[in-house]
């Protein structure tokens, strides 16, 4: 036994290893970080005190974990930022650890305490917060501040715009400003944005509606609110026009009403005002009431008149009446009183005149004067003239009529009284002839009063018959006068002012004529401008206005004075109310209607000041509530009108609605968003609302519920990624499965809630069998199988299938799970097999009495990961092991042989001697073989030494073709790429074209890159470095791709393009995809080049028995096929068949050939044909067309051997060889079409259709490393386009320094060779890096040399592509690799 000896001593004492085992096993579990466990005991002695010593080493380094175990709980956990380290009793290196540790707290912490603070003033409204910048701030923290900062800038900004926009048209009543843009981004600008429309379109609306209310109060009723409105404004608008409408009705109503009755003298006539209510409706009452009366009033005057013109005066105006008109009743009830008394007087008069032969009769009318008293004094005078005269002529008539002629008429008489008496008396003489004629006429016309009456007397002559005649003479002009006079009379009655007597008159009859005819001329005068005045008053609307009636006296005087009395009334009336509508419509509501009325205009009067005096009270609750709520940000206001109804009450009502609404909405919005300031994300936003409302509280409660699952699934994911961390720590450093799965168990088992676990690993004797080698919670007598195969119940189901199973339900007795006191079936159990590159190397089984969270199961699906890298680990270390041992004894066994063979050699010696005389013989002999020997020795290192010179020749042409490859692709890279974006003109602002100039350089640029990957084939054939990637290759894909890329460009230059394929061709080979794709593109894009017209025809048969091949083992071979590009172009001639497959060489290659290009294709396609395993055939006539053949087996057996002639052909050029290998396993993204090829494959048409609903690059963080800034420019401007961000770095420092400081990159893009770290060192840097384990890193190399891919993925790249890039293929590869990671980071399905 080995032992350890303490140093001499007085008292020396000697240790053995079961001493220090237990030190050995505590110190093992302080490496593993449970420092928990100490040394349990020691020897006395200084073995002892080391106990002692470890001992307290081992409490001040628990003290300080538990520490910051503590401080992490308080700080990440309750979010307690003041807790720091207490310190512990150690002091030195321990004191400082604390004072360190506390000192990073404080300086983490302070930043984000005043970023706290800040962002706390912000929610309560206060914005005059800012973080304190000082000199010691960087970094991070001084990015964090300025950030902070910047946003209550632009928050400020945005309050003082938006306050000074409201005060000016909440307050102010200005209307029509915006909010400053000045400085103004992102969201802020867009609501700033929305602020200005808002005001824009309320000062539009605004003022719309002011411009339709002011033309109302104008008088105009044309103009309509046509401003664009929703919501409140929108029903204001509504409301508005329908008062224009009912306005412009109301007002062609009474305009018609006015125009029937004062202009077209239409009386009856009613205004009809359909669907209006409350003022309008009893404004149109009111009109039709006053029309009624004053139909009542005027027709009864009318029938009046009509009654007096017809003699009729029984008849009186009693209708009721005011004002004027009960004057006009007064006046023409006292004409009629009066004309009744004189016809009476002059009725009685002319019955005893006339009738009762009472002569000597006067006419007593009382009370009358002017032209009544002197009609009456004329009618007596005429009355006492008559009497005597006719009281003579009576006396003569008497004696006539008794007979007696002798009489004569001594009366004294004028005119033709005179006449008459002259005639009497001569009548008297003659009379007796014709007395019965004259008798019965003047009966009839005095007395009948028929006029037109004719004397007929017969048989006289002479001066009777003239007498006679003349009485019939002044018959008839007594019958036209009176009748004339009697028409314009009956004219007049009836209103018609237009007839005048025209009939000749002379005398009393002549002063008749003219007085009646000065009366119609008056009467005409006075009706003329009462029709004026009324005319614009009524219709015109001109106030103001005076009847002007010149000659007139008496009552048509005062009839004209009260007609002007009534205008100047109604004017100032009028106009009283119009200046207070006006201001009531220009905004002022301290008018009040002041002038005297009466009747209906007073009831208006009152009317509108009411309504003054209700809409200032409205306007003042309204400007009120509206400044509480816009100026103050007093919430809860309410307008209080008093004394309102109808439509005021009902506009009131909404404001209170509105700010109530509003209220509420703000509240709730305010308490859930303090909640989040808080870090309550449990609240949201339930009150109603609509519109931009509606939408806020859906953003903000889909914000917070955003935030809530951010929040949770950052919890998981720290708890997930911190516990894969801390196990895989814990399993490193093991040697020994079996304590890798007591590790195991023991530590994952309660970390993941589970109740029981069994640990399985695959049995190294047997490689289908699993062995049970720990377990959690197991009984002995009861405890898990030992022993599984593959396939073999649940556990090696999982092991054959790779990959996980989930027993929902577990039915009871299926398994139980034991304590101390009670025994249970689990809920859930999971099993999960441990792979290692597709490998099963065991199976992890857990139960639990609660089903396994979303986080668990996914702990557990990477977890097994790491152990399956442990366990691979651990079983080839003991591989190793096992190896050294077998190596160990058999290098002792060499050693026995070798013993053996010295004792042999012991007896050859003997031999030997026998022998020297034969060597002695032989000596010359080898002289001999020596000296040849020497030569060629010389002559093999002369070989060497060319053939090193040789190699570094190649090596330096390698690298100068890689690095001019690289110079070359790096430019290109940045070229195409811009090209391509410019070709895509997305923003529309280039011309056709630049269009066409940027398609150009695109194509110059894509041509160019060809001809380098041709120099780069070219020199991988010279070198014999091709490979050759043999999979199994669908061939109608590959005809489908190469159909899709030609065919359009046979169209384009107008030929026809055909693919023929058996039907007894295979569906699938096995070939190099890649190379078999490059070398038919070559044959067809040559085919389309060299073929002016015609047809190019792509073929695919089995080859023909009889074809004469170049190898003869193509003849045996059974599969062949034959790939014919057949074409109608120039043809080739027979002398330079075999020239075009040289490289560099064409059949036309002088300097006027008429078609351009390198001439490498056929010749790296014939190289490549061989490496496949086949060979080119090319026929052609010149001038008729070509059919160049490739043959190739179905099935890859290797490539074909260099022929004499072949060699001959390459004679000075390396042999061409093909090293062939599977494809190497790379990653593929998830999600990506089939078809798509890897990288350096040829490119296959791009399926963009699965990314359109959710783009993943859009908010994705993308890291770029390259040392290019035009690269960086390049690719920066296409990933943003898409949505994505962008970070970048110079070199592989900086890109990791990047992702340190952005955790949140979704995905890198490597350069590979950049100064200081290349891109293979970064990406091993990155992998080593726990949290960017499973980072997507996208290898980009100009330098596309051999291995290069090989070593990009050995250094961890997740893919790998050439530049320059192809952006629509890069941008799928990038879609791919983030579309996984989205699928990593959710649930798995069916966990």
């Amino acid at each position: 036994m080995t032992t350890a000896k303490a140093a001499p001593s007085p008292e020396e004492r000697t240790y053995t290893e079961s001493d220090l085992v237990p030190i050995l096993e505590t110190l093992f579990s302080w490496r593993d970080g449970d420092f928990r466990r100490r040394v349990p005991y020691a020897p006395p002695g200084i073995l002892s005190e080391v106990r002692l010593l470890l001992n307290e080493v081992a409490d001040r380094r628990e003290h300080l974990a538990n520490e910051l175990t503590r401080v992490r709980r308080e700080v990440v956990k309750e979010g307690r930022f003041g807790e720091r380290l207490t310190p512990g009793p150690g002091v030195g290196a321990w004191a400082e650890s604390v004072e360190s540790v506390n000192m990073l707290i404080d300086a983490l912490v302070s930043p984000v305490s005043g970023a706290a603070d800040v962002i706390d003033a912000v929610a309560k409204g206060d914005l005059s917060r800012r973080i304190d910048l000082d000199r010691s701030a960087r970094g991070e923290v001084r990015r964090l501040g300025k950030a902070i900062n910047g946003m209550v800038d632009q928050l400020a900004l945005f309050n003082s715009e938006v306050t000074r926009v409201a005060r000016e048209a909440g307050t102010e009543g200005r209307l029509g400003g915006s909010a400053n843009l000045r400085g103004m981004s992102g969201s802020w600008r867009d609501l700033t944005e929305a602020v200005n429309t808002m005001s824009s379109r309320v000062a539009a609306q605004v003022r719309d509606i002011a411009v339709v209310t002011t033309a109302v109060a104008k008088g105009d009723l044309s103009r309509k609110v046509t401003v664009d409105a929703v919501g409140e404004m929108f029903e204001l608008k509504n409301t508005v026009n329908t008062m224009v409408d009912q306005l412009s009705g109301f007002a062609e109503e009474v305009t018609r009403v006015a125009r029937e009755v004062g202009t077209e003298g239409q009386l009856g006539g009613q205004a009809q005002v359909t669907g209006v209510s409350g003022v309008w409706k009893d404004l149109t009452d009111n009109v039709n009431f006053m029309a009624n009366n004053l139909t009542s009033q005027v027709r009864s005057i009318a029938t009046v008149a009509t009654a007096v013109a017809q003699g009729n005066l029984s008849k009186k105006i009693t209708v009721d009446a005011q004002g004027e008109i009960l004057q006009l009743k007064d006046t023409l009830n006292t004409m009629v009183d009066q004309l009744s008394s004189f016809a009476d007087e002059v009725t009685r008069v002319a019955r005893e005149v006339g009738t009762e032969g009472k002569l000597g009769g006067r006419a007593e009318v009382k009370g009358v004067s002017g032209v009544w008293k002197d009609l009456t004094d004329n009618v007596n005078s005429m009355a006492r003239n008559l009497t005597y005269q006719v009281r003579n002529i009576a006396q003569v008539t008497t004696a006539v009529a008794n007979g007696d002629l002798t009489r004569k008429i001594d009366v004294d008489a004028q005119g033709e009284i005179l006449e008459l008496k002259s005639t009497m008396n001569t009548m008297v003489d003659q009379l007796s002839s014709f007395a019965s004629e004259v008798t019965r006429v003047a009966r009839e016309v005095g007395t009948e009063g028929q006029l037109g009456g004719q004397a007929q007397v017969r048989g006289v002559s002479g001066v009777w018959k003239d007498l006679t005649d003349n009485v019939n003479s002044m018959a008839n002009n007594l019958t036209s006068q009176v009748r004339q006079i009697a028409a314009v009379s009956s004219a007049v009655a009836q209103g018609n002012l237009s007839k005048k007597i025209t009939v000749d008159a002379q005398g009393e009859i002549l002063q008749l004529k003219d007085t009646l005819n000065t009366m119609v001329d008056q009467l005409s005068s006075f009706a003329d401008e009462v029709t004026r005045v009324a005319r614009e008053v009524g219709t015109q609307g001109q106030l103001g206005g005076q009847a002007r009636v010149q000659g007139v006296s008496g009552v048509w005087r005062d009839l004209t004075d009260n007609v002007n009395f009534m205008a100047n009334n109604l004017t100032y009336q009028v106009r009283n109310i119009a200046e207070v509508t006006t201001a009531v419509a220009n905004g002022d509501l301290t008018l009040k209607i002041d002038v005297d009325a009466q009747g209906e205009i007073l009831a208006l009067k009152t009317t509108i000041n009411r309504m003054v005096d209700q809409l200032s009270s409205f306007a003042s609750e309204v400007t009120r509530v509206a400044r509480e709520v816009g100026s103050e940000g007093r919430l809860g206001g309410q307008a209080r009108v008093e004394g309102v109804e109808g439509t005021w009450k009902r506009l009131t009502e909404s404001v209170n609605e509105l700010a109530g609404n509003l209220t509420t909405q703000v509240r709730a919005i305010a308490t859930v968003t303090s909640g989040v300031a808080r870090g309550d994300l449990t609240r949201s936003i339930a009150v109603e609302a609509q519109g931009e409302l509606a939408e806020l509280k859906d953003n903000i409660n889909s914000m917070v519920a955003n935030l809530r699952e951010t929040t949770q699934a950052n919890q998981e994911q720290d708890w997930l990624k911190s516990n894969l961390a801390r196990i895989s720590r814990l399993m490193q450093g093991h040697r020994d499965l079996f304590e890798v799965a007591k590790l195991t168990m023991s530590e994952l088992t309660p970390l993941v809630s589970a109740r029981y676990g069994a640990f399985y690993a695959v049995d190294p004797e047997s490689e289908r069998e699993l062995l049970l080698i720990g377990g959690y919670g197991v009984r002995p007598d009861r405890g898990p199988r030992a022993r599984f195969a593959f396939g073999e119940g649940i556990v090696g189901q999982a092991a054959a299938e790779g990959r996980h199973i989930v027993l929902d339900d577990v039915p009871p007795k299926f398994i139980t799970i034991d304590s101390g006191l009670s025994q249970s079936t689990p809920a859930q159990i999971v099993v999960l097999p441990i792979l290692f590159e597709n490998r099963v190397l065991g199976v992890l089984e857990l139960a639990s009495f609660s089903p396994f969270g979303e986080v668990h199961l996914d702990f557990l699906t990477q977890l097994v990961e790491n152990i399956g890298v442990t366990m691979n680990t651990i079983i080839a270390n003991s591989r190793t092991e096992d190896l050294l041992t077998e190596s160990q004894r058999l290098t002792r066994e060499l050693q026995e042989r070798s013993d053996e063979l010295q004792r042999q050699q012991e007896e050859l010696r003997r031999s030997n001697a026998e022998l020297e005389d034969k060597a002695a013989l032989l000596a010359k002999q080898n002289r001999a073989i020596e000296i040849q020997n020497f030569q060629i020795e010389q002559a093999r290192r002369t070989l060497e030494e060319r053939a090193e010179q040789l190699a570094v020749s190649s090596r330096y042409k390698n690298e100068f073709l890689a690095n001019m490859s690289h110079e070359l692709r790096t430019p290109l890279n940045s070229l195409l790429v811009l090209a391509k974006l410019l070709t895509e003109n997305a923003e529309g602002n280039l011309t056709a074209q630049q269009v066409e100039f940027a398609r150009t350089i695109h194509g110059a640029g894509s041509a160019l890159l060809q001809l380098i990957n041709d120099m780069l084939d070219l020199s991988k054939v010279e070198a014999g470095r091709m490979d050759i990637h043999p999979t199994q290759v669908s061939l109608p894909k590959i005809i489908d791709l190469l159909e899709a890329a030609f065919a359009p460009l046979a169209a384009d230059k107008g030929l026809a393009f055909a693919v023929e394929i058996d039907p007894d061709v295979p569906q699938e080979l096995r070939a190099d995809e890649q190379r078999l794709q490059q070398v038919l593109r070559n044959l067809l894009s040559n085919a389309v080049k060299f073929t002016p017209k015609g047809e190019v025809k792509l073929r695919v048969v089995p080859a023909s028995p009889d074809v004469d091949f170049d190898d003869d083992s193509l003849h045996i071979t059974h599969d062949l096929l034959a790939f014919q590009v057949i074409d109608t172009g120039i043809g080739i001639a027979p002398d330079k068949r075999e020239v075009i497959f040289e490289a560099f060489r064409q059949a036309d290659g002088t300097t006027s050939r008429k078609y351009g290009g390198t001439g490498l294709g056929l010749s790296i396609c014939r190289s490549i044909a061989r490496l496949l395993g086949g060979e080119i055939h090319v026929e052609s006539e010149l001038g008729q067309g070509s059919t160049f053949t490739l043959y190739l087996p179905a099935t890859y057996t290797g490539p074909l051997p260099v022929s004499a002639a072949e060699g001959a052909r390459n004679s000075g050029q390396q042999v061409v060889t093909a090293s062939i290998e599977e494809p190497a396993t790379i990653p593929e993204p998830p999600g990506l079409p089939l078809d798509m090829p890897l990288p350096e494959l040829v490119e296959a048409p791009v399926e963009t259709s699965q990314w359109q609903g959710d783009d993943p690059l859009s908010d994705a963080k993308i890291l770029i490393v390259d040392d290019d800034i035009r690269n960086v420019f390049a690719l920066t401007s296409v990933l943003e386009r898409h949505g994505a961000t962008v970070v970048y770095a110079e070199n592989g420092r900086e890109g990791i320094e990047q992702l340190e400081r952005n955790e949140d990159v979704a995905l890198v893009l490597m350069d590979i060779m950049m100064p200081e770290m290349d891109g293979w060192a970064t990406t091993s840097a990155i992998r080593r890096m726990p949290q960017f384990a499973d980072l997507p890193i996208i290898a980009l190399t100009a330098k596309v040399m051999r291995g290069d891919r090989e070593k990009s993925i050995a250094s961890g790249a997740s893919d790998y592509v050439p530049k320059p890039v192809d952006v629509d293929r890069l941008l799928e590869r990038l879609r791919g690799w983030l579309s996984r990671g989205r699928t990593s980071d959710s649930p798995a399905e069916g966990s």
